[in-house]
């Protein structure tokens, strides 16, 4: 594919107020992009925006009904046109299927799923028309099915196959589409999720942004941030669903099951 310079590009990210969303959104802008921020929280969001410089700030809960077109209708209104959507916002919950609350994980996938399919949909017109791309993040998560983050994992599941299929319609219309799969990650995403099992070593958010913007240049589909998760990813595919899920409910039951807190989703 051609040479991308995000230098006078437009990029849109969503849970721009934290995390992984957050560093997409500082290191876009050290690049030259001008940005346009998505989450829930206003107050942060402007404190980033303000912070940044060249930002534009809309604050919208991505999983309610119709939400991505009312973010395009905000963009539109505002003359913007975007190049690069990156699409973070998301959140897990870790615990047992029937602890859980139907509607808490009913919301992982209109978060995870729903809401990232519609805003990838009513925005790539614009970003095909720019020859831009999709920057759609996943999880090491997606590699195998997980017992006690069943429906998380399962999305961000989708969230590749996804990707991978949209890779193969439009890279030769010249647009980019990139799955990032980081693993457990610094960020807020675990006061929601709980005390999941082996994350207890976490990645800098920012070396998973330069992982994921390296890859999306390249015009890579897929990309797994580490050279630890790289070799998971590839062995994953050797192993049989049975014997991962086996192992991984052995290793990652929960001691006590609960509900975590509400706080820690970017959206």
């Amino acid at each position: 594919m051609t040479p991308f310079d995000f230098k006078g590009k437009t990029a849109l990210v969503t849970g721009a107020s934290m995390g992984i969303g957050e560093a997409f959104a500082r290191e876009l802008s050290r690049r030259g992009a001008t940005l346009i921020l998505v989450a829930r929280s206003e107050a942060k969001l402007a404190a980033l925006a303000s912070e940044l410089g060249e930002a534009h700030v809309i604050a919208a809960d991505l999983a309610a009904p119709g939400a991505a077109q009312r973010l395009l209708d905000a963009v539109t209104a505002r003359g913007l046109e975007v190049d690069v959507l990156v699409n973070n916002a998301g959140f897990g919950v870790y615990g047992a299927f029937d602890e859980l609350s139907l509607a808490t994980q009913r919301e992982q996938i209109d978060l995870n799923v729903g809401a990232l399919v519609e805003l990838t949909h009513v925005f790539m017109p614009m970003i095909e028309r720019r020859k831009g791309g999709v920057i759609q993040v996943a999880s090491m998560a997606a590699f195998q099915p997980i017992p006690y983050f069943a429906v998380y994992a399962a999305t961000k599941a989708f969230v590749v196959s996804f990707s991978a299929a949209l890779w193969g319609e439009y890279r030769p219309r010249g647009v980019r589409v990139l799955a990032l799969c980081p693993g457990a990650t610094e960020t807020p995403f675990f006061q929601r999720s709980g005390d999941v099992p082996g994350a207890s070593r976490r990645a800098r958010p920012e070396d998973v942004v330069s992982a994921g913007l390296a890859a999306f240049v390249a015009g890579r589909a897929t990309v797994a941030h580490g050279a630890a998760n790289k070799a998971a990813a590839f062995l994953s595919r050797f192993l049989s669903r049975e014997f991962t899920a086996k192992a991984m409910a052995h290793f990652g039951k929960p001691k006590a099951p609960a509900l975590p807190s509400a706080a820690g989703r970017a959206a």
